[in-house]
């Protein structure tokens, strides 16, 4: 980065004092151009305590928050149903906006987001951490470079067991399930690379979905979908365990992701290209993801720019529709 790079600040508010935006404090102490500035809470006394807990200067209900002339940027971490309401507000306050994903749970709602980020002329990005790093970098060169041929296939789950079928993940007002809370990462890996080689996003073929419902949410759910000449097989669960690897299929080759998704702390280290009989095993450093998606929105709003290159809006439209989709043919039954 340039001298000039480095001397970018981001004063930060935090909309939704919960686990989540937690983990995204912590990363945010290790960015270079973003500080914690302001909590902002439906409660003003949760509000209050969060940014006591984080050293935060300034906390209050939402409406105070976006009032402010000296936050640049929030931070959403809320419940689904919440983001587009928020990210809206904030948008109209002069505020760039990272929200957490999904976005919001329909394409409609996303379509909103964006409308007005634009007419606002400020900055959104989906916080897709996944997309942020040399691990990212890596898999996006591999399907650009041409070395293992055409990339024909993208296979990655995403799944967990919550234990007690309870809470925001089982509640259908809240948009509870599977599907939005981390289906959505090996459904933005395939937008990613299917992109990265040269296929259509906009008009998905969709080839099967399946989903188990669950306390009136799709506790597990797949999906086959083609982007163009690239077909995605993706599964997720919150009530099973899944394994975290990811495959890519290349005309010549295939790469395996051990351990796809990394962490909230770490952005994955390893891939394996397997060619010919032959393995090759490469390295790549590891990145704080959610300071690398803090200071990405941080560079957007010191450049003019209303978009950040490793998530653009077309990828988060591409993303809501799918999901969209998906949610609606599974809850159908």
């Amino acid at each position: 980065m340039t001298q000039a790079d480095d001397a970018v600040q981001t004063r930060w508010a935090v909309l939704g004092p919960g686990a989540i935006s937690r983990d995204f404090v912590v990363g945010l102490r290790a960015s270079r151009h973003g500080v914690l500035h302001a909590v902002g809470s439906s409660s003003a006394e949760r509000a209050a305590a969060f940014a006591a807990e984080h050293g935060a200067a300034a906390s209050g209900t939402y409406g105070e928050i976006l009032a402010r002339e000296d936050v640049d940027a929030v931070y959403v971490g809320t419940v689904h149903t919440t983001h587009a309401d928020l990210a809206i507000r904030a948008l109209e306050a002069g505020k760039a906006v990272l929200c957490e994903k999904p976005a919001s749970p329909t394409l409609d709602e996303v379509e909103r987001i964006l409308d007005t980020a634009g007419q606002a002329q400020r900055p959104f990005l989906e916080a897709f951490k996944t997309r942020f790093g040399p691990f990212a970098d890596a898999l996006r060169d591999l399907v650009t470079g041409g070395e293992l041929g055409a990339l024909q296939g993208v296979e990655g789950a995403f799944g967990f067991a919550a234990g007690a079928h309870e809470g925001r993940l089982f509640d259908p007002a809240l948009a509870g399930g599977a599907i939005l809370d981390v289906g959505c990462y090996p459904l933005a890996l395939a937008i990613d690379l299917a992109v990265a080689a040269g296929e259509p996003i906009d008009a998905p073929d969709y080839r099967a979905f399946e989903a188990e419902l669950v306390a009136g949410v799709d506790g597990t759910a797949s999906a086959v979908i083609a982007f163009g000449g690239v077909t995605a097989a993706i599964a997720t669960s919150v009530i099973e365990d899944l394994p975290d690897t990811g495959v890519l299929r290349f005309a010549d080759a295939e790469v395996v992701l051990p351990n796809v998704w990394g962490s909230r702390t770490e952005s994955p280290s390893r891939l394996i290209v397997r060619r010919g009989g032959e393995e090759r095993v490469i390295e790549v450093p590891v990145v704080q993801p959610m300071a690398a998606e803090a200071d990405a929105l941080s560079l957007a709003i010191a450049e003019g720019r209303l978009e950040v290159p490793e998530m653009p809006w077309s990828h988060t439209r591409a993303a809501a529709r799918v999901l969209t989709d998906w949610r609606a043919a599974a809850l159908a039954g």
